[in-house]
């Protein structure tokens, strides 16, 4: 009775800092909550998916193919960047098609793929801010 109490407080909690974080965050931040989310979520499924916690991990994976999907539609297809949004909608693609085979597979490896992908894309997103502040700087002298 306890444990419940306390993981229910604990749920609210954190449902609390998440949208506080969210109303508070800049479009790039939110972008970076997303990334932070897929990759929790995949890792996540992993776990459940060793221990075959069948319906956590497919849970877990239909909500990290749904926060990559959110990514992949709010790319601005209109901006020619040197292609770099159609090879991001084309790799969001591949890592929604590579979750759902690992979860139809029982395949932890194809969630390391994933995985290691997204946490590339995150983190060249991450150094942007440092970039754009860097010019800033450089411009304004």
């Amino acid at each position: 009775m306890v444990k419940s109490r306390r993981n229910n407080a604990l749920s609210q909690y954190q449902s609390v800092s998440v949208t506080s974080g969210v109303e508070d965050a800049t479009p790039h931040r939110l972008v970076q909550m997303l990334m932070e989310g897929a990759l929790d979520k995949i890792a996540a499924a992993k776990g459940f998916m060793l221990r075959g916690e069948v319906a956590e991990k497919g849970r877990h994976i239909s909500w990290a193919i749904s926060i990559i999907s959110g990514l992949q539609s709010s790319l601005n297809m209109d901006v020619e960047a040197g292609g770099l949004s159609q090879n991001l909608f084309d790799l969001y693609d591949y890592m929604v098609r590579r979750l759902a085979e690992a979860g139809a597979a029982n395949d932890p490896v194809i969630l390391d793929e994933v995985s290691s992908l997204m946490a590339e894309i995150k983190a060249g997103w991450d150094v942007i801010p440092a970039r754009l502040n860097e010019e800033s700087r450089k411009s304004a002298v």
